[in-house]
């Protein structure tokens, strides 16, 4: 494999049944709608089954991006891009493991993770309803945590 052609992963997770908790994966399919897919990218809808996430890992890849709601206290739709510094080592594998950081934590135990892992969040609104769709607010921000991911894949990582 040549140097000049990095590898990355994007992978989407959520619940789609559970309103915001579906946006990674509505981001990944965003991702995969789009007509100019730089090389070395690939898409993988996780889910809520993060085992998939560390299966893919097995193949190597220079850098990989998780997409997720995640809660941080803001108002619904910020998007956060955080690099990730650590990840802790998994005592136990749970083969559900819809939570990114266990998927993380099972890559690293297996020699997996790449070396470059970003998290792409979004605050969400509406979690606990049975509800298939995004709020607004959460629909407004696949767009721009599209941009953000093109921005990380051009390497103009904040």
């Amino acid at each position: 494999m040549s140097g000049s052609s990095s590898r990355t992963l994007i992978a989407g997770f959520g619940n789609v049944l559970r309103g915001d908790d579906g946006f990674g994966v509505e981001v990944v399919r965003r991702l995969q709608v789009e007509e100019n897919q730089p090389e070395g990218v690939e898409l993988l809808e996780v889910g809520t089954g993060g085992i998939a996430l560390a299966q893919a890992l097995l193949t190597p890849y220079e850098r990989l991006v998780v997409v997720d709601a995640m809660k941080r206290g803001g108002k619904p739709g910020t998007v956060y891009v955080l690099r990730v510094e650590s990840v802790d080592a998994l005592r136990s594998v749970d083969m559900h493991m819809a939570v990114p950081s266990k998927a993380l934590g099972l890559a690293q135990a297996i020699g997996a993770l790449p070396a470059h892992v970003f998290m792409v969040g979004c605050e969400p609104g509406e979690v606990d309803e049975l509800d298939m769709t995004l709020s607004a607010p959460v629909q407004d921000a696949v767009g721009y945590a599209v941009q953000e991911i093109r921005r990380l894949l051009a390497g103009e990582a904040r």
